[in-house]
């Protein structure tokens, strides 16, 4: 092991909550001369590498364990605690911290920023738990020039509906109000963003990105007929590659997430609608348990949680992990790699030890390594 890599998991480990702030330290400096802004993003990958390669700076974990892509994603996903909370579990501000040193063009998240979908917060409540999100993830990134897409989750806006009314319309309405402030831009190249931060689509360095509102197990009509739309467009279908990012996942992966209502409605359906448009990669969240799937011509990306209450996987006896997902993209050959690490430990996540097939209860879904 690399004398640096060494000290920098010792100082990590040993330290506990202080490690965060060396570890922010260690990023700042190791990632100071590759630092973008949003007026600049799109810079590629390998010459971010380029410049952080003739620097003196530390060599990085990224530098040491991944073989870097042309583009490169970090993606996250549930990071909340328990309702009405503004705080977060030390595996959130560790990854965020960490995020830096892997260099990533884009950081997406499946969802869950906040704690809400409880009638009972009070508007102030909402208002500081989108405060204090805003400290502890996206202002750090902001910081550092890494452009943020994301999906809603059921946490911080349900979509949910009963006799044709919203039941958490406040909780949306204070979603949408954060993330159209000026302060709080994303950073990211808008193609459509007419019902941002619910449904939108952004490219960036070849890649087309669609975002659906799956934060209840109902695509709606409406909103389908705009995937449809967006998926057939010359913009999208023009580009290397498509994902396609929602919180909900298609199939069920996760002990406890298995029943209706805790996956999309008419999976298959929903499948054969990105397969026509040649979509890539669907990655969600919601069942807080890292697998790498697939099912047909299409991958799934099923997010590990960084916050409270990770899960098991069906047809596992794993344990349950939190868990941060690096994807480096070959445009060339338009395929994928995943590096993904336990955060309660930083060990590489194997995907060979995982389940070769989860039996959801609405079909099955295979490693994506098999098929």
């Amino acid at each position: 092991m690399n004398l640096h890599r060494r000290r920098f998991l010792m100082v990590l480990a040993s330290l506990g909550g202080l490690g965060i702030a060396v570890v922010t330290r260690l990023s700042l400096t190791s990632h100071s001369a590759t630092k973008t802004t949003f007026h600049n993003k799109g810079v590629n990958l390998r010459q971010k590498q380029q410049i952080a390669n003739n620097s003196s700076s530390q060599k990085s974990l990224e530098r040491e364990n991944l073989s870097p892509g042309d583009i490169r994603i970090v993606v996250i996903s549930d990071l909340n605690s328990q309702y009405g909370s503004t705080t977060y579990e030390p595996e959130v501000d560790r990854a965020i911290a960490l995020i830096p040193e892997w260099q990533p063009d884009l950081v997406l998240c499946g969802g869950d920023m906040i704690a809400g979908q409880k009638r009972s917060l009070t508007e102030s409540q909402i208002k500081a738990m989108w405060t204090a999100f805003d400290r502890h993830i996206a202002a750090p990134l902001r910081d550092s020039g890494i452009p943020f897409g994301f999906t809603i989750g059921n946490h911080d806006g349900s979509g949910a509906v009963v006799q044709e009314k919203l039941i958490f319309q406040n909780e949306r309405e204070l979603a949408s109000a954060y993330w159209n402030e000026s302060q709080h831009d994303p950073g990211l190249s808008f193609i459509d963003r007419g019902n941002f931060p619910f449904y939108y689509t952004f490219s960036q360095n070849e890649i087309f990105y669609l975002v659906w509102d799956a934060s209840t197990h109902i695509i709606s009509p409406q909103q389908l007929a705009w995937v449809e739309q967006s998926l057939a467009s010359d913009r999208a279908q023009r580009a290397s590659i498509r994902i396609v990012i929602g919180h909900l996942p298609l199939y069920a992966v996760a002990v406890g997430r298995d029943k209706p209502g805790e996956y999309l409605n008419n999976a298959e359906k929903l499948r054969s609608l990105l397969e026509r448009y040649r979509v890539h990669t669907y990655i969600s969240g919601h069942h807080h348990a890292y697998y790498p799937g697939k099912k047909g011509h299409l991958e799934l990306l099923h997010t590990g949680a960084l916050g409270s209450g990770p899960r098991q996987l069906l047809n596992s006896n794993l344990p349950a992990r939190k868990t941060i997902t690096v994807v480096d993209i070959f445009l060339a050959s338009a395929t994928t790699v995943y590096t993904t690490y336990d955060m309660q430990t930083l060990e590489i996540v194997s995907d060979r030890s995982l389940p070769e097939i989860i039996f959801a209860p609405n079909g099955k879904v295979f490693r994506r390594d098999l098929r």
